[in-house]
């Protein structure tokens, strides 16, 4: 058995040749939900779904967001609709008292759904709006979850960090403002001063998380400051991984991170945006995997190989490379 910790798109990449290595029906992958925003009332859960979709055989792999051939006809005329009665565009926070009423799953992150500032595809949509009424139903996100993978015919078992609300909030020097609008809408562009992960400190993993961080554990090369920020910021997942073999995937080669606003968010935390600076982030991780370029001198065991991802090929020989520096710390 063997546990992925999700976030972005590094983890679902990485899970793409797992399978050769890896069992699916003997891999967990839990998945970060400090990301998740509720849109137009539905919750939108997005690295939950990449790896939902992914495992479903219907992510669009090359935005590796939302599903591939879905058309945009609701969110088209939202933006029309907006457009013609002159309402702004971009991220329309809902009220503060809006923030913490009804819904306990979505607080901290509600948005109007005029002229959302997200593209939701039409079949995406249908998915949100499946796990936003069975929420209101009374069933758990976990419940949820597992009832959309059954839909999508996933081999691996999926679980959200937790059934608690945590978000994930950035504040920059253009003021504070949920991860999805400062990495969709601003595309990273404001100097980041701080991450919150608000409701963390109320937030729990399942008991189904834990009992999946208790087998060994793959940290993909996702962003250590959103991806797997909110889940460390429970201090019973920290706890959990401090007792299990880690092997974390670094998804910087040295100084040069492969994608996404992981240097920036890592500098504007204070840690250094390198392979050094996920160390120090990981303090639990028993051994790393590096690039054959990457010669960054650790304290703890390294595999190195070449560590980018351009399909399910690549993926299995950075697979091969965890299941080697699993082998040595397990």
């Amino acid at each position: 058995m063997v546990t992925f910790l999700a976030g972005g798109t590094g983890t679902p990449k990485l899970l793409d040749g797992a399978s050769e290595v890896f069992d699916p029906a003997e891999t967990t992958v839990v998945a970060n939900t400090g990301d998740d925003v509720e849109l137009g009332g539905h919750l939108v859960c997005p690295d939950v779904d990449t790896v939902l979709f992914h495992g479903g055989g219907v992510l669009d792999t090359e935005r590796w967001w939302g599903i591939e051939g879905d058309t945009t006809a609701t969110d088209d005329e939202l933006h029309r609709l907006a457009e013609a009665a002159g309402l702004d565009g971009g991220p329309r926070y809902l009220r503060d008292e809006a923030q913490v009423s009804g819904r306990d799953i979505s607080r901290w992150r509600r948005f109007s759904g005029v002229a959302e500032f997200m593209e939701i595809g039409d079949k995406d949509r249908a998915v949100h709006l499946t796990r936003t009424s069975l929420l209101d139903e009374g069933n758990s996100l976990t419940g949820v979850t597992r009832t959309l993978a059954d839909a999508f015919g996933l081999e691996r078992e999926l679980l959200p960090m937790s059934d608690d609300p945590v978000a994930t909030i950035v504040h920059t020097d253009e003021g504070t403002m949920h991860f999805q609008a400062y990495w969709v809408h601003r595309r990273a562009e404001p100097r980041v001063e701080e991450v919150e992960f608000r409701g963390a400190g109320e937030a729990d993993p399942t008991d189904a998380v834990l009992g999946a961080l208790a087998d060994p554990v793959v940290v993909g090369p996702s962003n250590p400051v959103t991806s797997l920020g909110p889940m460390l910021a429970m201090e019973a997942f920290g706890d959990a991984l401090d007792s299990t073999p880690v092997v974390a995937v670094s998804p910087f080669v040295e100084d040069r991170v492969f994608s996404g606003p992981a240097a920036k968010l890592m500098d504007g935390v204070g840690l250094d945006p390198s392979t050094r600076g996920v160390a120090d982030a990981y303090p639990f991780a028993d051994a790393f995997v590096l690039d054959s370029a990457d010669g960054t001198d650790l304290d703890r065991p390294v595999v190195r190989t070449d560590t980018r991802m351009d399909g399910p090929e690549d993926a299995a020989r950075v697979a091969r490379a965890v299941e080697s520096a699993l082998a040595e710390v397990s």
